[in-house]
């Protein structure tokens, strides 16, 4: 047992010693800090944590307040090992980053300068992730309900190659304060939390939230998506399969 547990504490340490231990916002008292004694055990105790191993490696911070989107993608696309274009400073080596996931197919999407300003709404993160040779599926939270999101995003956490991106209002977690997104690292089905691993690091640290709390902070409208509700993104490889075309 001791074996089998010591991946997940030395990716809790890498986690942690890549900057989610720097002093973060005040947490309200419905989320559990990941670095908390509680969180670490809902972490040893969860089976439906395949993402978190390759998600923790290939983790970035968002470059500017605006870039939660762009992060989130950058990660998902590296840790599911998707062709990636070269990167002027890692040369000959290829990898994502927030400079090189946005290009001139992205602007048709979503101009940089708009992403910039203001970040990027569910359609358009799941528009830009559908042009690179990954499976994509748009889910906007009041399609399916909570159950149906407990269901999918449980079963793709605990598969390989599959990941989960949520776009939800921070206040109606009770955190500070307008939409953000940022990708799932694993659900415990025996207290029904989700890891959020925030890319916004020096913000808030990666949180466990419970199923009902997150689904209704994705249950929110998004005035730039024209009133439509935030939701998730599911996310694999083509031969992981398990996504739906996106709505």
């Amino acid at each position: 047992m001791r074996a089998k547990l010591a991946p997940a504490y030395f990716l809790l340490a890498l986690l942690l010693a890549a900057g989610a231990s720097a002093e973060t916002l005040r947490l309200p008292d419905n989320v559990v800090d990941l670095r908390s004694p509680q969180g670490e055990a809902y972490l040893l105790e969860t089976h439906a944590l395949e993402a978190y191993f390759p998600i923790s490696v290939a983790f970035e911070t968002q470059r500017t307040q605006s870039y939660c989107g762009v992060a989130s993608m950058v990660m998902v696309l590296n840790a599911i090992g998707a062709p990636a274009p070269s990167a002027p400073q890692y040369q000959p080596y290829t990898i994502f980053t927030q400079d090189n996931v946005l290009n001139e197919k992205t602007d048709a999407i979503r101009p940089r300068e708009a992403i910039l300003r203001r970040g990027m709404t569910l359609d358009q993160l799941g528009g830009i992730l559908s042009l690179y040779p990954v499976a994509v599926g748009v889910h906007h939270a009041e399609t399916g309900g909570v159950d149906e999101f407990r269901k999918l995003a449980s079963e793709a956490l605990a598969g390989k190659n599959r990941y989960v991106i949520v776009n939800y209002l921070r206040r109606a977690l009770g955190e500070e304060t307008g939409g953000h997104i940022s990708p799932l690292g694993a659900y415990d089905e025996k207290s029904d939390r989700f890891l959020i691993l925030d890319v916004a690091r020096y913000k808030y640290p990666p949180v466990w939230v419970k199923t009902a709390d997150l689904f209704a902070a994705m249950n929110t409208p998004d005035s730039d998506n024209d009133n439509k509700m935030r939701g998730y993104v599911l996310i694999s490889s083509p031969a992981a399969g398990g996504n739906s075309p996106p709505q």
